[in-house]
């Protein structure tokens, strides 16, 4: 073998974030001059260099490099043994190649940082928040979840209350909050807490021994430093904000609709009722006129009765008056009505028409009502109704008039009334003109197929005067 090298100590301990050095010695046996080239190799090659990197050796000579390790305070460095190799390669006999080997132990530290999501919350009675938890350290750990506040007010409950985290591992833990009782009436309370993830006990045994330990930064209150003891971290405040369940103007309010209810109870009320019993009476008084008059034009004898004949009277003593028995003569004549026009004649009842209609996506149909001959229809309700929520147009006509034009989107049901019917003439149509852009869907779920309109009118259908 023409060289050799050797590790001074083949096992050296690094803290994360610290650094620890050694030696190699590399003989050239050979009996020519010889250049070497030094590289570390495997998992801890990464964080580790060596000065210098090259050398030169006469036959029979030698030289000392230094190896430097430098770990970074990181969680993707897991603590424990590491496999160390150098690699020392002959510039003249690559094939001389020689790799001693050691191990670097990499000390564990303990990391913890834990947020609380949302920092402040309001209910009632009580809140959800949620715990975040990463382990940053380079070990496993053991954490624990507990909260506190400073009386018995609330009550904090985690699931789950523990967790096992690797080295990076993140986790988050559902906090429930609930106060002990509700606030009825009053200000809204704000009950502060406090959130801890401690770290429960040294995980792995096997990853070697801390070194010591390093101060919190100030900045970091949810930072857990080195130990080897159980850790509790500095806890995260959090606030809860219970509400009363009658706010201050709900009861200002209702103290306002009690003061209208008693002004209506003692100053309305007695008017309106005074009012309704006048009414009552008038109409009670107009009624017995009403059949008097009606029982007078009935009496024997009287101005109506058929059996007196025009112009005949009787005197007090039962003979006829004189002048009485005169001729029968002509009252102010007979009229008739307005030329040969046609008006709304007696008869009228209430009555309905639907009209239905259905078509495809993209097309237009029109459905109709006709008034039937001899009638005429003085519309007071019109009924539209969109039931599967379908897309496009709606214009509905009354003869010749257009009445509305409506967008199938903007409602399910729509209905009009007018106080003064609109009359429509015989043999005129009320018109339903539908045009489908989009079918909707129905309570069934399904889409359906086609538009579908129904429209519904009523009013009064009576008979024409001519």
């Amino acid at each position: 073998m023409t060289t050799s090298a050797e590790l001074e100590i083949p096992t050296v301990t690094v803290s994360p974030g610290g650094t620890a050095t050694t030696t190699l010695t590399v003989r050239n046996d050979g009996d020519i001059v010889e250049a070497y080239t030094l590289e570390v190799v495997g998992d801890c090659a990464p964080w580790s260099t060596v000065e210098p990197v090259r050398v030169s050796l006469y036959p029979g000579t030698s030289e000392t490099v230094t190896l430097t390790f430098a770990p970074p305070r990181s969680h993707e460095v897991r603590a424990g043994e590491t496999p160390l190799a150098v690699r020392v390669l002959p510039a003249e006999h690559p094939d001389a190649v020689v790799v001693p080997e050691g191990t670097v132990t990499v000390e564990p530290f303990h990391e913890l940082r834990t947020e609380l999501e949302p920092r402040r919350r309001r209910g009632w009675l009580g809140a959800r928040f949620r715990t975040a938890v990463q382990n940053r350290g380079n070990t496993p750990v053991d954490v624990a979840f507990a909260g506190k506040q400073a009386g018995e007010e609330l009550r904090l409950g985690f699931t789950p209350g523990q967790r096992r985290l690797e080295p990076g591992e993140s986790a988050e833990i559902r906090l429930k909050v609930r106060a002990a009782k509700l606030i009825w009436f009053g200000e809204p309370v704000t009950w502060p807490f406090e959130v801890e993830a401690a770290e429960t006990a040294q995980a792995d045994a096997g990853a070697g021994s801390a070194t010591g330990s390093e101060a919190v930064p100030a900045d970091r209150p949810d930072v857990v430093s080195d130990r080897l003891d159980p850790v509790r971290p500095e806890p995260v405040p959090g606030e809860f904000l219970q509400l009363p369940v009658l706010p201050k103007w709900l009861l200002i309010v209702l103290a306002a609709l009690l003061a209208l209810l008693l002004a209506w109870f003692a100053l309305v009320r007695p008017a309106v009722q005074s009012t309704a019993k006048q009414a009552v009476t008038e109409a009670a008084k107009e009624e017995a006129a009403r059949g008097e008059q009606q029982q007078g034009a009935t009496t024997p004898g009287g101005a109506d009765d058929p059996a007196a004949g025009p112009g005949q009277g009787a005197g007090p003593d039962g003979s006829t008056a004189p002048g009485a028995t005169g001729g029968s003569g002509t009252g102010p004549g007979t009229g008739t009505g307005p030329g040969n026009g046609t008006g709304v004649g007696g008869g009228g009842e209430q009555s309905s028409a639907t009209i239905d209609v259905e078509t495809d996506t993209g097309l237009e149909k029109k459905g109709t009502y006709k008034v039937p001959p001899g009638k005429v229809f003085g519309i007071t309700d019109l009924v539209v109704a969109n039931f599967q929520g379908d897309e496009g147009v709606l214009t509905i006509s009354f003869g010749e008039r257009k009445i509305t034009t409506i967008a199938l989107e903007t409602f399910r049901n729509q209905d009009y009334h007018w106080v003064t019917p609109i009359q429509i003439p015989e043999n005129a149509t009320v018109t339903a003109a539908v045009t489908c852009a989009k079918p909707g869907t129905p309570a069934t779920g399904t889409q359906a197929s086609q538009c579908h309109q129904v429209v519904n009118v009523s009013g009064v259908l009576s008979d024409l005067a001519r």
